[in-house]
């Protein structure tokens, strides 16, 4: 009388699992393969991608002409650690981070 339905159900069902580690490690193998398929689909490029911009941004040199995040193209100026000045029309200049470069172009691709 005092031992619920649910209980009652789920007592011979709990009793009768002997391979319990077993079922726990083949429960989890899905959620395992689907880690690893994210691992190589996009966690790795990911990083990839972030490690070879990181070189670009520190190989960046004086007169490289650049692309910058916001769009604006231009020749680079001056260096300072986190920053660029970049010229953007004859004798305008803008600092920009260095994190905001996405492409370094070609030489003479700038007019």
């Amino acid at each position: 009388m005092f031992i619920s339905s649910a209980f009652a159900q789920t007592a011979p069902a709990a009793a009768a699992g002997g391979g319990g580690i077993m079922s726990s490690l083949t429960g989890m193998l899905p959620l395992v393969l689907m880690f690893v398929v994210l691992y190589f689909v996009m966690i790795r490029p990911q990083m990839k991608r972030q490690k070879e911009h990181r070189a670009m941004i520190e190989a960046i040199a004086k007169g490289d002409e650049v692309v910058t995040a916001g769009g604006i193209i231009g020749k680079v100026t001056r260096l300072s650690e986190g920053f660029l000045y970049i010229e953007i029309a004859s004798g305008v200049e803008v600092q920009v981070q260095r994190s905001a470069v996405t492409q370094v172009l070609p030489k003479g691709t700038v007019k």
